[in-house]
């Protein structure tokens, strides 16, 4: 097998170009108007900073040359794929407040309802792991990467599931059901199943994906080692977003213990206060 040259070209298919615009142009219009209310607890410049950071990591997940080199080596399209279920979810919903939501609280409240069990964590849980195991497997993998219409649907069953999982943990709209240990157990569940995954590809004796095996070996990299990259960069990937999100919602959860303590410690004190005044001279 003969090495070649990387295609590092931009992608530029008109659908990712116009949903990276709509999004950037509608979110600045809203922060925009919050902002200029006198709201800047709901717009805050950190809140602008995040969205834009998703918006760009979808810009180059499906714009630049990543989106290219996906189809020339494994390890560059599961660059890919962690961008879209982890990374931009993460960032596209740190950029949501309450404030900024006001518009459309009461259609996303009626529609988690009218979802039903589809709007539970386990249904969130089932998808993220179960489209990551389902795009993996070389028929599906290779069928993904040799026609464009599957690929498109590959990568929106992976930004849907993506945004469906992270929701439940950092929805400024905080759920019924993660709650108290829940969101450690919910993310132990989902990260060691996808982790597997990472590391069975890194450990694999062969190349398991025919697509990969008959092209041109980019930058000299053989299909078995292209593979064994991937697997590590899952698997790694996995690690270190559950590490760093356990640690943030360690931190978020002690910060909302804080303000029910302060929040019953005025509740008291105003009681106590009434029953001062209420108490004969």
């Amino acid at each position: 097998m003969l090495a070649a040259a990387a295609d590092t070209s931009f992608s530029l298919a008109p659908g990712p170009i116009v949903i990276v615009a709509v999004l950037t142009v509608g979110y600045v219009r809203r922060w925009r108007h919050v902002r200029a209310s006198g709201s800047t607890r709901g717009a805050e410049v950190g809140r602008l900073l995040a969205w834009l950071g998703g918006v760009l990591c979808l810009a180059l997940a499906l714009i630049s040359p990543i989106d290219t080199l996906a189809d020339q080596v494994f390890f560059m399209h599961m660059i890919q794929h962690v961008l879209l279920l982890d990374f931009v979810p993460i960032l596209l919903i740190a950029g949501l407040s309450k404030v900024l939501l006001r518009p459309i609280a009461r259609q996303v409240l009626d529609l988690e309802r009218a979802l039903g069990p589809v709007a539970h964590p386990v249904f969130a849980i089932g998808l993220y792991v179960g489209f990551m195991w389902l795009w993996h497997i070389p028929f599906m993998y290779d069928a993904a990467l040799s026609h464009s219409g599957i690929h498109v649907l590959e990568h929106t069953c992976f930004l849907s599931a993506g945004l469906l999982y992270w929701w439940h943990l950092l929805s400024p709209v905080r759920g019924r059901h993660l709650t108290g240990l829940a969101p450690v157990a919910y993310m132990a569940s989902t990260k060691v199943f996808v982790g597997l995954l990472g590391i069975f590809l890194t450990f694999a004796p062969s190349s398991i994906y025919s697509f990969y095996e008959h092209r041109p070996q980019v930058w000299g990299l053989h299909p078995a080692d292209d593979q064994a990259l991937a697997g590590a960069i899952m698997a790694i990937e996995q690690s270190i977003v559950m590490g760093i999100a356990l640690a943030y919602l360690f931190v978020r959860a002690l910060n909302e213990s804080e303000l029910q303590q302060q929040r019953e410690d005025r509740i008291a004190d105003a009681a106590e206060a009434a029953a001062v005044e209420r108490r004969p001279a």
